[in-house]
């Protein structure tokens, strides 16, 4: 089974945005050594508590400082941006680090309204556009642009030996058929969803078509999880992660991720007791070997190539713990 992981750069309540960013790249190095295929970062904007708003910014701190598990962005939010400028940023990280580099493509804001204004202009018209936007990211990356196309004499240069590896994230059928029209890889969020996403995913598969000679689809499925030691400690572990979101959900939770005790101390309210229980059965929690189960489970349910993991913890040292038991029980002794 291939993992990888998706990296929010979380703040915990006690830390400053710095030592969160300085905590992702000693995530992306104790994944490169324990066996995992890829590091991505998100995108978020104005989110109290997430350090990765400029993904491109990471990705060039963690490349320089680690030296083969891919990286990328997961995901460039493109109705924000240029398809032109998106393609210069990481032509030059596969420039900088070859053969190497991921673009996961995505068409949410990342931030509230406000956020949204102050990003870009007219962002639901380019969320419209989004076939479009692909369709012209990718010409840009493969610099093939048909001759009678307004762009055809334009790079965007560097021109990496190796381009970047384009995939689309999703969690909607129209998502998985925009990477299918295009050929391209396909990540669905179930961390982040209520979908039915196996017959997503097999829509994907159906409408695959090539975009070159040779090319295959590919799945990667992308879901929280907390793993300990004993299934006890890592429920305990959840707490931070779980209250943190019913936080945010009121507004609240600007210090970042609480502790475990900060959690303990929070009081549900009645109408909050639902959501809990709803977002920690969206999540794989327990021992080694359980989520060992849970994950082969998935990865056959969702005919998945790929699991991406996104775990958030209080603790930078548990949530590379959580990285570490599962690669013991899935990468570094797997028969």
């Amino acid at each position: 089974m291939k993992l990888s992981i998706l990296d929010q750069s979380p703040i915990s309540s006690n830390q400053t945005a710095k030592e969160a960013l300085n905590e992702s790249l000693k995530l992306a190095q104790a994944g490169e050594s324990l066996g995992y295929t890829r590091y991505w970062v998100t995108e978020h904007h104005d989110l109290p508590g997430l350090a990765s708003s400029v993904p491109e910014v990471i990705l060039s701190y963690i490349g320089a400082n680690t030296n083969s598990i891919r990286i990328g962005s997961g995901a460039v939010l493109l109705p924000h941006y240029k398809p032109f400028k998106v393609a210069e940023i990481y032509n030059t990280l596969a420039t900088l680090f070859p053969n190497r580099i991921d673009v996961g493509l995505g068409r949410a804001p990342g931030g509230s309204a406000e956020v949204t204004n102050a990003l870009s202009d007219n962002f639901l018209q380019n969320v419209y556009k989004m076939p479009s936007l692909v369709k012209e990211l990718l010409h840009f990356l493969d610099d093939d642009f048909p001759t009678d196309h307004e762009y055809s004499k334009v790079s965007a240069s560097p021109i990496p030996e190796v381009s970047p590896v384009p995939w689309l994230l999703g969690t909607s059928k129209k998502s998985a058929l925009l990477a299918a029209e295009n050929g391209i890889a396909y990540t669905f969020g179930q961390f982040m969803s209520d979908k039915d996403g196996p017959s997503i995913i097999q829509e994907y598969l159906d409408a695959f078509t090539p975009r070159k000679q040779g090319q295959v689809a590919q799945v990667m499925v992308t879901v929280s999880v907390i793993c300990a030691e004993t299934t006890e400690k890592a429920n305990e572990i959840s707490l931070s992660v779980l209250i943190w979101e019913l936080q945010k959900a009121k507004g609240e939770g600007h210090r970042g991720v609480p502790s475990i005790q900060e959690a303990k101390q929070y009081k549900l309210e009645d109408r909050e007791k639902d959501t809990f229980d709803n977002l920690k059965k969206n999540m794989i929690i327990g021992n080694p070997t359980e989520v060992k189960q849970k994950l082969t489970e998935l990865q056959t349910t969702y005919k998945a190539d790929e699991i991406m993991l996104s775990t958030i913890t209080y603790s930078a040292e548990t949530r590379r713990n959580s990285y570490k038991l599962i690669a013991n029980e899935l990468l570094l002794h797997n028969d």
